[in-house]
C-alpha cells in the first residue's frame, strides 16, 4: 500500500460524493417498498435505486483507489462527509432551502473531519495480517452484529429495528473496507493469489450482506433512526479493524489524543443532525 495522502483525501471525497448521489437515491427507493412486499423485487424494479447502486459502485470504485493511497483511519471518516455532499441534492429534489443552523452544522463536520486529520495524523499500517491476527476482532465483531440483528429483528418497535439494522448494516460496510486494502494487495500479485484467499470472500460477503441489511433499516423504520446508525457505524468499524489488525495509529501526543477525542464528538453529533435533517426532507 503506497502513502500518497493528499491523493487518498481527494478519491476518498469523490467517493464521498458519489456515495451521496447514491443515498439520496435510495432512501427515496427503500422507503416507499412497504413490509410484506417482496422487497428485493420491489427495489430492483425502481429506476430510483437502480441509480443509486450506480452511485455505490463508483463511489466503491473511489473508495478502493483511496484506500490503496491511504490508511483506513484517514479514509473512512471522510466518507461521512457524503451528508455535507447530500445537502443541496436533498434541498434540490425536494424544493427547499437549508437553513442557516444546518450549514453550520455541516461546518462543524467539516472542521471537526479536518481537525482528526490534522491532529491526528494517521500512520499507515499493512495491507494485510495473518488470520490469526483477525480471528478474536473478526470474532468479536461478527458475533455482537449477529446479536444487534437478532434484537432488531425481534423488536416489534420500528425505530429500535431500523437502528440495529443500521448499525450492523454499517458496521459490515466498516470491515469491507478494511478487508478493501488486504484484497488490493492480493489482487497486485495475482487474481489467483485473490481468488483463493479468505479475505475476498468475506468482502463480498460482509459488502452484500452490509447492503442488505442497510436497505431493510431503510424500509422497516424512520431513516432519522437508520441513516444516522449507518453513517457512524462504518467508520468506527473499520477503525476497529484498523486498529487492532492493520496496526493503523495516530501520530500525536497525549494533548493531540485530547483534540482529536473532542473533534470524534463533533463529528458523531453532527453527523446525527445532519442525517436526521436528511432523513426528514
Amino acid at each position: 500500500m503506497s502513502s500518497h495522502p493528499i491523493a487518498a483525501v481527494v478519491c476518498a471525497l469523490l467517493a464521498a460524493a458519489l456515495f451521496a448521489v447514491a443515498a439520496v437515491a435510495q432512501h427515496r427507493a427503500a422507503a416507499t417498498v412497504p413490509e410484506g412486499v417482496g422487497f428485493v423485487g420491489a427495489l430492483v424494479r425502481d429506476p430510483r435505486w437502480l441509480a443509486g447502486i450506480a452511485g455505490d459502485v463508483g463511489g466503491y470504485a473511489m473508495q478502493v483507489a483511496a484506500l490503496a493511497l491511504g490508511s483506513v483511519l484517514l479514509v473512512q471518516p471522510l466518507l461521512v462527509s457524503a451528508l455535507i455532499f447530500a445537502l443541496p441534492l436533498s434541498a434540490r429534489l425536494n424544493g427547499r432551502r437549508i437553513d442557516a443552523g444546518t450549514w453550520a452544522t455541516a461546518g462543524a463536520l467539516t472542521v471537526a473531519l479536518a481537525v482528526f486529520l490534522i491532529v491526528g495524523d494517521p500512520s499507515e499500517g499493512v495491507a494485510t495480517a495473518p488470520f490469526a491476527e483477525w480471528a478474536v476482532p473478526l470474532g468479536a465483531l461478527l458475533a455482537g452484529l449477529a446479536a444487534v440483528v437478532a434484537v432488531g429483528a425481534r423488536s416489534a418497535d420500528p425505530t429500535r429495528r431500523a437502528l440495529l439494522f443500521g448499525v450492523a448494516g454499517g458496521s459490515l460496510f466498516g470491515l469491507a473496507a478494511a478487508l478493501t486494502t488486504g484484497v488490493t494487495d492480493l489482487f497486485g500479485r495475482g487474481v489467483g493469489a485473490a481468488l483463493g484467499s479468505w479475505q475476498l470472500w468475506a468482502l463480498v460477503a460482509s459488502g452484500v450482506a452490509g447492503l442488505y441489511l442497510q436497505q431493510r433499516a431503510y424500509q422497516v423504520g424512520p431513516l432519522t433512526a437508520s441513516l444516522p446508525a449507518v453513517t457512524i457505524a462504518e467508520p468506527l468499524a473499520a477503525a476497529l479493524i484498523g486498529t487492532t489488525v492493520l496496526d493503523e495509529r495516530l501520530r500525536t501526543g497525549p494533548l493531540g489524543l485530547a483534540v482529536v477525542a473532542v473533534s470524534v464528538i463533533v463529528m458523531c453529533a453532527t453527523t446525527i443532525r445532519l442525517s436526521r435533517g436528511q432523513a426528514r426532507s
